[in-house]
């Protein structure tokens, strides 16, 4: 498996995110979604990056937004079948230490209290519950997380 920052509009890597967006739409209202679009992904202060198995294949993505004084993770997600094998930890801590070579020392995110695995997941990568962030409204279906890193 191979793990590197690419542009988010590639074919393979637009079904990844309509495969999320499949996932994640019928947890929630539509008023309550929170993901960005490929445009938005491709701005120049983000940070995106693919998982690729041996044949080359996306089998994962995420991305951190740079924002100033922290960064956002957003939009990760790998396949269904390639589950349970670390990757998401993997690109997790690929994007973390990219953002942190742009100095880069406090992430936060924005998920949703139906994704159990998600909010387990990070909190096993250490973050931790915080109040809501950035023009985030308060809604009661969001679950806000932050983990601080030393540089």
């Amino acid at each position: 498996m191979t793990i590197a920052l690419e542009s988010p509009d590639q074919p393979d890597v637009i079904q990844l995110i309509d495969d999320l967006d499949a996932y994640q739409k019928p947890l929630y209202p539509p008023e309550c979604h929170y993901g960005i679009d490929i445009a938005a992904l491709s701005a120049a202060h983000v940070l995106f990056a693919v998982a690729r198995d041996e044949a080359g294949t996306a089998i994962g993505c995420g991305a951190i937004v740079m924002e100033p004084g922290y960064g956002e993770l957003k939009r990760m997600y790998v396949r269904p079948e390639n589950r349970g094998q670390g990757i998401a930890a993997k690109v997790l801590a690929f994007l973390e230490g990219e953002a942190m070579q742009r100095n880069c020392a406090m992430f936060r995110l924005e998920t949703g209290v139906s994704q159990p695995e998600a909010l387990s997941f990070y909190a096993r990568s250490g973050y931790v519950r915080r109040g809501r962030f950035g023009t985030y409204p308060d809604d009661p279906l969001s679950v806000f997380m932050q983990k601080d890193v030393q540089q």
